[in-house]
């Protein structure tokens, strides 16, 4: 009999039990929805009826899934601007130089030290260097610290990230999902996806004007099929020249973001990238067996030792930069530790290069254990500077009183 049909509605209703759970505690629904993942799929008892294995949608799900990662980086793409860019201070574009040389390279030595081949190393550095926008940014709305100082210089740093990212994804898929085995060939695919991606950034800058006019359309159900009609062509045909469909949704989002319908797109894209953007974190826990993780044990921790402390390292040397506080600097540090839908995204495109397979259950245990500690640094980063300031006397104590008395 086909259960096809039941066998999603369960999934679904899995993924909402996690998402209510989150809700109730005030906590990022990412872990919860992978841990939910992880419990049910090939590895899990059959129960007649309900057949947690998810055996006959297993595709499907997956499938689903692709579709909450293009969702994701297409609002992740309207967020960003090259206007903000090019308008944004000096203390931005510093703060994230700093935080991408000081993380990746910390990443790029990690992957060498344990000995791993160059494009596994790659994927590696990827997954370890890039926080997570949904987390970081759910974080400073729980803890209302949307106005602290400090803040502006947060979004900037993720916003910084995410263009390195753009890069980095179209040069690394280039290089890991290119058919071409030389080195000419390798960096063929590379330019090309290079280029492709400067082809969206031209047409950002430039052709708004028509796309405010070809976009100009009154129905919204004409217009969301228009533009996610786009979104599918635009991924699939990235995928077709070698740069991740992730990366095509990302740019497209891009373009969009400098029309005048950018606001009117994120209102209609919204309850899609929710739906669907939870689907992809539970469809990723389902593809990992919970046995194999502790195989990956001893590579996590080394991975979050150095997260943790590159990220503190980078808040500080960018807030100080910036004219921040000592207190301001740390609490950037502590509040972008949080991994999620990029590591995975990345550990994906590893996947669907051949990679080594360790770097599934590696990128799961990872944003697992940074996406629960994240938000719980964030929330003590007053706390963890106060014993910071007393080993390394950043503030005098007369300053310091003063300073909680403000907050007080």
């Amino acid at each position: 009999m086909d259960h096809l049909v039941f066998e999603v509605g369960t999934a679904l209703l899995l993924v909402a039990l996690a998402a209510l759970i989150a809700g109730k505690f005030k906590i990022s629904n990412v872990p919860l929805l992978i841990i939910i993942g992880m419990l049910v799929g090939p590895h899990a008892p059959n129960f007649g009826l309900i057949d947690l294995r998810f055996i006959e949608s297993d595709e499907i799900i997956a499938f689903l899934g692709r579709i909450g990662i293009l969702f994701l980086l297409f609002y992740l793409g309207l967020e960003f601007s090259v206007k903000k860019l090019m308008k944004s201070g000096k203390n931005i574009v510093t703060g994230g130089t700093y935080y991408i040389l000081i993380n990746a390279g910390m990443a790029l030595l990690y992957g060498f030290l344990l000995g791993l081949p160059l494009r596994e190393v790659l994927i590696l550095t990827g997954i370890i260097s890039f926080s997570s926008s949904a987390i970081v940014a759910k974080v400073l709305v729980d803890l209302k610290r949307t106005g602290n100082n400090e803040t502006e210089l947060i979004l900037g740093i993720i916003m910084f990230e995410d263009i390195f990212l753009a890069v980095y994804l179209s040069v690394v898929s280039g290089l890991v999902l290119s058919d071409s085995g030389s080195i000419w060939g390798t960096l063929l695919s590379t330019f090309i996806a290079i280029g492709y991606m400067l082809i969206f950034f031209v047409i950002a800058r430039k052709a708004s004007g028509l796309l405010n006019k070809l976009f100009n359309i009154s129905s919204d159900e004409i217009f969301i099929i228009v533009v996610f009609a786009l979104l599918f062509f635009v991924a699939g045909f990235s995928e077709t020249i070698h740069v991740a469909e992730a990366i095509g949704a990302l740019l497209l989002g891009l373009v969009f973001s400098e029309t005048e319908h950018s606001d009117r797109i994120e209102k209609l894209v919204i309850p899609f990238r929710d739906f669907f953007g939870a689907i992809f974190f539970f469809s990723f826990g389902l593809s990992i067996d919970p046995t194999t993780l502790g195989g990956a044990v001893w590579m996590v921790l080394g991975a979050v030792i150095i997260t943790i402390i590159g990220n503190f390292v980078a808040g500080m040397i960018a807030g100080r930069k910036s004219g921040l506080s000592h207190k301001a600097s740390a609490n950037i540090g502590l509040t972008i530790v949080s991994r999620g839908e990029f590591s995975i995204i990345l550990a994906n495109l590893g996947i669907a290069g051949g990679l080594m397979p360790i770097l599934t259950p590696f990128a799961a245990l990872y944003v697992l254990t940074l996406a629960i500690l994240g938000p719980i640094l964030t929330k003590e980063s007053k706390h963890i500077y106060n014993i910071l300031n007393k080993i390394f006397k950043w503030t005098p104590p007369k300053v310091q009183k003063e300073q909680q008395k403000e907050e007080v």
